[in-house]
């Protein structure tokens, strides 16, 4: 049987609709052989997802998703292969937690001036111990017919600009890979064309993030065409990155998004599975 890697999906551990028991064996019945849960700025899903994966013979890669800050921007770093008990990562998810509460708080007091009353106690139902996020009020926006689609959400509320969008400061880019680093794991940058970056911001945040420990970077996801992937392609030879893939999975209602489902590595880029030990 041929390997099927899927290095990033998330479950009820932040904003994902699965448990991750129930992540695991989804993603064993579309054939994925080796999976990582990511979860956002938390740990908390893993020990559950190995039980499951043990279950079903599939091969679970520790990971995190961390949001990180440079040039007073906003990333996603994906940590794979991590020791999720490694003493630093641990305060820092627990800090990214307080950060993410208050920054709930904030979110649902400007939906509360919208005259959009209720956000935060739902929301809070909604993640229950995992990591409160934006999805979580996208969701609470859709249940209640302020918007149509959780994209409208963004575009209306969430998103930057938006009437309930809250800045947050998130840890610095070289600490998030500190703390992926120090745990053993291996740093990608996440989705990289959903930054919306001109190709010389691209280049620069690429060489900030070499610089600082980061090894790969997401060729593929679920949601890039075949030019999307030809671009990282090209971002990841010429800064000697390996290549990652995955999914980016959060609820089973999205038919676009699927465990699995994704475009192959280009044959000519490094595999970022061969630096996990």
């Amino acid at each position: 049987m041929s390997e099927k890697y899927d290095l990033h999906c998330h479950s009820t551990a932040s904003d994902g609709a699965l448990s991750p028991t129930a992540l695991v064996q989804r993603a064993h019945e579309h054939g994925v052989t080796s999976l990582a849960l990511t979860d956002h700025d938390t740990v908390a899903g893993i020990a559950e997802a190995q039980t499951a994966a043990i279950e079903t013979g599939i091969h679970l890669i520790p990971g995190i998703e961390l949001s990180a800050s440079w040039q007073n921007k906003c990333f996603h770093i994906v940590g794979l292969g991590i020791d999720p008990d490694y003493p630093p990562l641990r305060e820092a998810t627990l800090n990214l937690q307080i950060m993410r509460t208050e920054r709930a708080e904030k979110i649902a007091a400007k939906l509360e001036k919208k005259r959009i009353p209720g956000a935060l106690e739902a929301v809070k139902k909604a993640a229950g111990d995992g990591m409160i996020t934006r999805s979580h009020f996208a969701d609470f926006l859709l249940s209640q017919f302020h918007v149509s689609t959780q994209q409208e959400a963004f575009d209306r509320y969430l998103g930057a600009g938006k009437a309930a969008f809250v800045p947050t400061t998130w840890s610095d880019l070289e600490l998030a890979v500190s703390w992926i680093t120090g745990a053993g794991g291996v740093a990608v940058l996440a989705h990289p064309l959903r930054y919306k970056l001109t190709a010389s911001w691209m280049k620069r945040l690429l060489a900030a993030f070499k610089e600082v420990g980061g090894l790969g970077i997401e060729v593929v996801t679920g949601r890039y065409n075949a030019d999307e992937i030809k671009i990282v392609a090209a971002y990841a030879t010429h800064f000697e990155l390996a290549g990652s893939v995955g999914s980016d999975f959060h609820n089973p209602a999205n038919p676009w998004v699927e465990l699995g489902r994704i475009a192959p590595l280009p044959e000519h880029i490094k595999p970022v599975w061969e630096l996990l030990s």
